[in-house]
């Protein structure tokens, strides 16, 4: 019989020969397994500290190259898709398209063809190798900029022609109950709006299997200014931002920083012990209902470097971002989302080394 640690490095070999075999043309590849906490299914929440790759697809010509840097990070990771229903010049219909504004559709690439056959490599090698405990390889978040009820119809049918890649779960009569996974290569997730569970859940006949997964409805934060709102959300505790458990749609959550740290990543001050507490227990929190949590979007860019997408998300130096990436890594949150792909995978190595 094979001693239990020859099996975790072969296994370990086998994934990072994966991504080296359908990633070699994006230059050197670092594999670079998740940080680890002890779960009994290896993936839930809790078990595993993933870069998601906030918005990696090109926009207005720029950033082509995103969605291979993030890949070249290594697996497992999360990455963020941004969606719109669009139909693009000359052609017959609309389909999905990856862009982050709505004037920035025109030549944008289409969903299915910039992700979905993207990935098909390293799905297919997967599935393959068939070395289930460390799936899901990726976690794919989609954000709907519209939930036309035509494009959700489109994204169930498009997701549905990889199904063999996705992680489900059977539709039931019971949904406030979260059944257990049937894990695949990738795990689909999208966000809290009500028209996404209508569609990718209420509408699926029960016996049928899910194969998107939602966002709790965030808690309602009252206040006539941006600013109002985001000092009484900082008054409110974990379970005021977190009080429904995971059920069998809505298994993850997704929070702005801004909850962490008032006024968000523009108005951060030193890192203090008071916000390390405030980051665990709602990391705690969320871990204790079943839930993945992610925070967005941790951007450490020079003020006149930004290229991330927003800057909102920029904390103005490396040094700032990195004290947070470290806090989040420590603290056990899921998907840490960053503009930064390789600063962060390195953050996340080395704290994994003791480093």
């Amino acid at each position: 019989m094979m001693h239990p640690a020859h099996r975790v490095r072969r296994r370990w070999r086998t994934l990072a020969c994966l991504s080296f075999a359908c990633l070699s043309f994006v230059g050197t590849l670092a594999f670079v397994p998740a940080t680890t906490r002890p779960r009994a299914d290896g993936f839930g929440p809790g078990a595993r500290v993933l870069l998601d790759a906030h918005n990696a697809y090109p926009e207005r010509g720029q950033w082509a190259d995103r969605i291979d840097r993030a890949l070249a990070t290594g697996l497992p990771l999360a990455i963020e898709q941004d969606l719109y229903w669009y139909q693009p010049a000359g052609s017959p219909g609309y389909t999905s398209v990856v862009a982050h504004d709505d004037d920035a559709l025109a030549g944008a690439p289409s969903f299915e063809q910039h992700f979905l056959e993207r990935i098909r490599p390293l799905m297919e090698r997967a599935l393959a190798e068939n070395q289930r405990d460390s799936w899901p390889l990726i976690v794919l978040n989609l954000d709907f900029k519209d939930n036309v009820p035509a494009h959700l119809d489109h994204v169930w049918r498009v997701i549905g022609r990889y199904d063999a890649w996705l992680t489900t779960a059977p539709r039931t009569n019971t949904p406030d109950r979260a059944e257990a996974l049937t894990v695949g290569p990738l795990l689909v997730l999208s966000g809290s709006d009500s028209a996404q569970r209508r569609r990718f859940h209420d509408e699926i006949p029960v016996g049928d299997r899910l194969r998107i997964f939602g966002a709790v409805v965030p808690s309602k934060v009252d206040g006539a200014t941006k600013g109002i709102r985001a000092r009484r959300a900082m008054r409110m505790t974990a379970a005021d931002h977190l009080p429904r458990p995971a059920d069998n749609f809505a298994r993850w959550a997704n929070f702005p920083w801004s909850v962490v740290e008032e006024g968000g990543q523009n108005n951060a001050r030193a890192w203090t012990a008071s916000d390390s507490t405030r980051l665990e227990s709602l990391v705690q929190r969320a871990h204790a209902q079943r839930l993945w949590i992610r925070f967005y979007t941790l951007d450490g860019f020079g003020r006149a470097d930004n290229r991330g997408f927003s800057a909102s998300y920029n904390f103005g130096s490396l040094t700032s971002a990195r004290t947070r990436w470290q806090a989040a890594i420590r603290t056990g949150v899921d998907f840490i989302a960053t503009d930064q792909y390789a600063d962060f995978a390195a953050e996340r190595a080395g704290a994994r080394t003791g480093r």
